[in-house]
């Protein structure tokens, strides 16, 4: 049987563990001793009731099993110019050139009155409220300023959700608001006093090697080798 051994820092946080407790149990203070040993960080995946040995453990394991992110595509579509080859006429936005064309909008001078008068670049008054003031203007020459290229739509790989179906730019932001969403912190005294949640298949093999006789034995040996828990120690003999 290896022997257990105590560095001065766990020694320290294992004495104020046993000092904090009003009656301390030995299973307590052993997987106190693991959790700090091991540095666990056990979280509870709460929609999936999995718990696991730690953040960084649970996003491995979830992505091993595709349930935390899907790599996708989606189209990114440009409408067509306001402004064509077939424009007659144009109605223009002084303040912002916000343009409108007789054959690209139904209605293009109510369009750009009502634009002008909404307008947040438009700072001059007429009678206490937004002037309606713009530019009109039928000669090509001016009309041609105005003609954009049609775009063709493009195709981007993005990550959606696993979880919630939400689209983002990269996985690591998916991850990031899985970490912070949907994982719950739990220490391992917490993880084996409830009954809810099941343990990952790794994390429960981890604890599963630690919680043998031999182990536990090992453990209070090493803690009966310092005078600061011989009370503690004597309590848990007598109660074996």
């Amino acid at each position: 049987m290896a022997a257990t051994s105590l560095s001065e820092k766990l020694k320290n946080e294992l004495a104020g563990f046993l000092q904090n407790q009003r009656s301390p149990e030995l299973l307590a203070a052993y997987l106190f001793f693991l959790e700090k040993r091991f540095a666990l960080s056990p979280v509870v995946f709460v929609r999936d009731k999995v718990v696991f040995a730690s953040t960084d453990q649970a996003v491995k394991r979830l992505e091993e099993q595709q349930k935390l992110w899907h790599r996708t595509e989606i189209k990114i579509g440009y409408g067509p110019p306001t402004v064509n080859e077939q424009s007659k006429k144009i109605y223009i936005c002084p303040f912002t050139g916000k343009v409108f064309a007789d054959n690209t909008h139904p209605n293009p001078q109510d369009a750009i009155y009502d634009w002008v008068s909404k307008c947040p670049e438009n700072t001059e008054r007429a009678g206490g409220v937004k002037a309606k003031r713009f530019f009109v203007s039928e000669d090509p020459e001016v009309i041609k300023n105005y003609i954009q290229p049609l775009k063709e739509p493009i195709t981007k790989t993005v990550f959606s959700s696993a979880i919630t179906g939400k689209l983002y730019n990269s996985k690591e932001a998916v991850i990031e608001d899985f970490k912070k969403n949907y994982l719950k912190p739990m220490t391992l005294i917490e993880v084996q006093n409830q009954n809810r949640f099941q343990l990952d298949e790794e994390f429960l093999q981890l604890i599963q090697s630690h919680l043998q006789e031999d182990k536990i034995a090992s453990f209070v040996e090493a803690l009966a080798e310092h005078e600061q828990f011989h009370g503690f120690v004597a309590k848990w003999v007598e109660e074996d």
